[in-house]
């Protein structure tokens, strides 16, 4: 075992200490604030967290933080099934869309921190960070519905990016309504229970190896997203995080994906975390970007 590494490992799997973590909440409340004082926005949308920080896998000293603005007021993107659409549920064309909603998410960001701390980017609005808050990527989204050919949906979001891709998500639980299944966030819960407590730490360590290799600018990390890493943990067996130690648990771990992320047939049924969208079905090149870092990060640690 190298002694080094598992050093490294011990510390990279805890989570972000007090004074970063007051950092991320500063953040949030901010954005918060932002959307509750807007007389536009206040009555028709919903704040809430997602991605690493809500999922507890954020990476110390290198965290953002994820923050949705839900549209609240009856707007929402449906994805019929086949030979089905709007009428046969009865469902008309709403008046207010996704680009208008992301323009006034903006205009109520640049109005309590400022035009040079907001960039407006292709899926997110950027608010910069200072020495009081983190970075906070706000993700304006419409309610996304799911139909069945019986007339039931179940909910996610739906992101507009400004070069018109649709693209739908399924976090936790946002509105408090049948259709609103509990996914990414208990899923992910269940199983750091499962491998008592270990799951999210060998997400964060392996997040924090995709953060040097991208310092140390090695092209096999390029492209790769710390959302794709917390997914292909998941798909991994428990019992590797059962192993005496986590350079033999992450070694152990990045083995099986290395080798099940060989050929599409081996990983062709791996999901996302949800357990509702394909990992790598639907991108072209995906499974192969990630078993080529895959293979650099087992050979990294393997030194």
């Amino acid at each position: 075992m190298s002694i080094e590494w598992e050093k490294h490992f011990i510390e990279w799997s805890k989570s972000p200490g007090t004074t970063e973590t007051d950092r991320i909440e500063n953040s949030i409340r901010a954005v918060r604030r932002a959307i509750s004082v807007d007389n536009k926005l206040s009555a028709v949308s919903k704040v809430f967290l997602q991605g690493s920080y809500r999922n507890r896998v954020n990476v110390r000293n290198d965290s953002d933080v994820d923050i949705g603005v839900l549209y609240t007021g009856g707007s929402f993107i449906p994805d019929y099934p086949s030979g089905t659409d709007s009428t046969t549920f009865g469902n008309i064309t709403g008046t207010y869309n996704q680009f208008q909603f992301k323009n006034d998410v903006e205009v109520a960001l640049v109005r309590e921190f400022g035009r040079a701390a907001v960039t407006r980017g292709n899926k997110a609005i950027d608010v910069k960070e200072n020495t009081y808050r983190v970075e906070a990527d706000v993700v304006p989204v419409f309610e996304g519905r799911r139909y069945t050919a019986d007339g039931r949906y179940i909910c996610g979001v739906n992101l507009l990016t400004d070069k018109g891709e649709s693209i739908n998500n399924w976090p936790e639980k946002i509105l408090d309504t049948p259709n609103w299944p509990d996914q990414h966030y208990e899923n992910g819960l269940n199983k750091n229970v499962r491998t008592s407590r270990r799951y999210r730490s060998q997400v964060r360590i392996i997040k924090k190896l995709l953060v040097v290799m991208n310092d140390a600018k090695m092209t096999e990390a390029d492209g790769i997203a710390g959302f794709l890493v917390e997914c292909l943990v998941y798909n991994a067996p428990e019992w590797t995080l059962f192993l005496d130690n986590w350079h033999t648990r992450t070694i152990s771990t990045l083995r099986y994906l290395v080798e099940n992320t060989a050929t599409d047939s081996t990983c062709s049924e791996w999901c996302e975390v949800s357990g509702y969208k394909w990992l790598f079905k639907t991108e072209i090149g995906k499974r192969q970007r990630a078993n080529t870092f895959l293979i650099a990060a087992l050979n990294l640690i393997n030194n």
